[in-house]
């Protein structure tokens, strides 16, 4: 990607167009090692996972270097509007950015997302000075409705959240491109490297993940793949494929080809 290519979030602007996740590594050394190999500036941590008192100590928060990285808390595990207001208002009284992850879960076993819970946080903590990126449904109505409320961007799910199992929605994407103008990051089911490449292809300003990297047999491997999908998806959506036809066309057109010579196919004796 070009160097003036960027990924703009509130007043912030990111040249990486991925952003990564801080669970579920083997240890805090690959992970370190793997957010290094993925090229990302943006990398979201769990508030409620961490221990915000003792920063250096923890397993998470020690190994991430503040000065490479802008840190995104998010309000992972919070299942009311309150909750999840509660938890970004702590992450900032904790010296964090104004950046916020906004997650208000409204289901245990699917992990969906309350849409009108984080709707009424989304508006209160836009009104308190907060940059919201909510973690949403893959509804265009409501992709409308979060940025009338001030969102930075929309955060729409391509699948279950950890389940890997790549963009099951893509009509749904692009109907959020449509509806809205502010960047449409997609966020939770990509699986592998080719996932992260379709959603950009689709036309997605982003890609966030966390499992598809840190639970892969190889983490640094992995990361690394995701970011070459990640900038190979951008310049092919730029680049703009060719339509899809229901029969062949020769890579080589026949018009204008010069003739064959005849074959004399007579038997001597």
């Amino acid at each position: 990607m070009s160097p003036g290519d960027f990924l703009p979030i509130g007043s912030h602007r990111f040249q990486s167009r991925l952003i990564l996740g801080t669970g579920k590594y083997p240890s805090g050394a690959i992970m370190r090692e793997a957010l290094a190999a993925s090229g990302t500036e943006l990398v979201t941590v769990a508030v409620r996972r961490v221990d915000l008192k003792n920063p250096k100590g923890d397993p998470v928060l020690g190994f991430l270097d503040a000065s490479r990285y802008t840190l995104l808390p998010n309000t992972a595990g919070c299942y009311s509007a309150e909750e999840a207001i509660r938890t970004a208002r702590l992450a900032m009284a904790s010296g964090w950015s104004n950046l916020i992850k906004l997650e208000v879960i409204g289901d245990p076993k699917t992990l969906m997302p309350d849409t009108l819970a984080l709707l009424e946080a989304t508006r209160l903590l836009v009104k308190e000075g907060f940059v919201v990126m909510p973690y949403t449904n893959d509804d265009p109505v409501m992709a409308r409705r979060l940025e009338e409320a001030g969102a930075a961007c929309v955060m729409p799910l391509a699948a279950p959240i950890g389940s890997g199992q790549g963009i099951l929605n893509g009509l749904n994407i692009r109907f959020i491109l449509e509806a809205v103008k502010i960047p449409v990051i997609v966020d939770a089911g990509v699986g592998t490297a080719s996932d992260a490449a379709v959603a950009m292809e689709l036309g997605a300003d982003g890609v966030l993940l966390n499992t598809a990297v840190a639970q892969a047999q190889d983490p640094v491997q992995m990361a690394r793949a995701m970011r070459l999908a990640v900038e190979a998806g951008r310049l092919a959506a730029g680049a703009g494929r060719i339509p899809k036809k229901p029969y062949a066309s020769a890579s080589s057109p026949t018009e204008g080809m010069i003739p064959t010579l005849s074959t004399d196919r007579k038997e001597h004796p």
